[in-house]
């Protein structure tokens, strides 16, 4: 019997790299595991693979009002819902100017605004579970205002925060926590090169950026080892935020 035997795991944005390695650690450990992508042409690998797949975005709530109706349709509960998907675009701090009005609302769109509303969509479901939990992937950038650009370090901070808040709203039935990584092996910031990683990952005091699987087994933690645990932002950064 494996720890989340038959319990109900949605991983939001399960076909990027953080998303795919939590979806495969869970589905490791017995849970029925959905994923959300935005892409259709995704869906058959990601079945493949042994999940249900929803198409959804998160900047759209019908798209999310129509997820809930799904997953309810299909399994009746979240156990527990992790919040992975995200959006972000390299930009130099002191370029001002190419931070404009849309880059700005469409950051804020999809790693603030669309995570709440994913989780005020999904809410009924996760209050069907004896005990659930919520994840948010957060980012060090909203501690040290260092990421990719100005509005992506504000919206994670804006995640920290938003952590606090509900899991103060929400306790006792639904534990609230957040995964803070530092530079992650993704894909997920464009232009970041592999050589510009393994610099990065020289100067980490654990020697190395962050695989998706570090951030998947914290976040699996959340669920199994830290029970006992809400409103927490938990640090996967390898020693980089010190």
């Amino acid at each position: 019997m494996t720890r989340m035997q038959d319990k109900v795991v949605v991983v939001v944005g399960g076909a990027g790299g953080i998303g795919a390695a939590t979806a495969a650690r869970f589905h490791a450990e017995g849970a029925q595991v959905a994923v959300t992508c935005r892409n259709p042409a995704q869906r058959v690998a990601l079945e493949a693979a042994g999940y249900a797949v929803f198409v959804a975005d998160v900047a759209d709530t019908a798209s999310l009002q129509a997820l809930q109706a799904g997953v309810a349709a299909r399994f009746g509960r979240i156990d527990v819902l992790v919040h992975a998907s995200g959006f972000t675009r390299a930009i130099a701090h002191a370029n001002l100017d190419a931070l404009d009005d849309a880059l700005i609302d469409e950051v804020f769109a999809v790693n603030w605004r669309g995570q709440f509303a994913t989780l005020r969509e999904l809410l009924p479901l996760l209050r069907n579970s004896e005990q659930a939990l919520t994840v948010f992937v957060s980012s060090i950038s909203g501690m040290n205002g260092i990421g990719s650009n100005i509005a992506y370090c504000a919206a994670k901070a804006g995640i920290d925060v938003m952590v606090k808040s509900l899991a103060r709203a929400l306790a006792p039935q639904i534990r609230v926590m957040a995964v803070s990584p530092g530079v992650v092996d993704t894909g997920f910031v464009p232009g970041r090169d592999a050589a510009t990683t393994a610099k990065i990952g020289a100067g980490i005091p654990l020697g190395r950026v962050a695989s998706p699987e570090d951030v998947a087994e914290a976040i699996v933690a959340c669920a199994t080892a830290l029970r006992y645990s809400t409103g927490s932002t938990l640090l996967v950064d390898g020693g980089r935020l010190l």
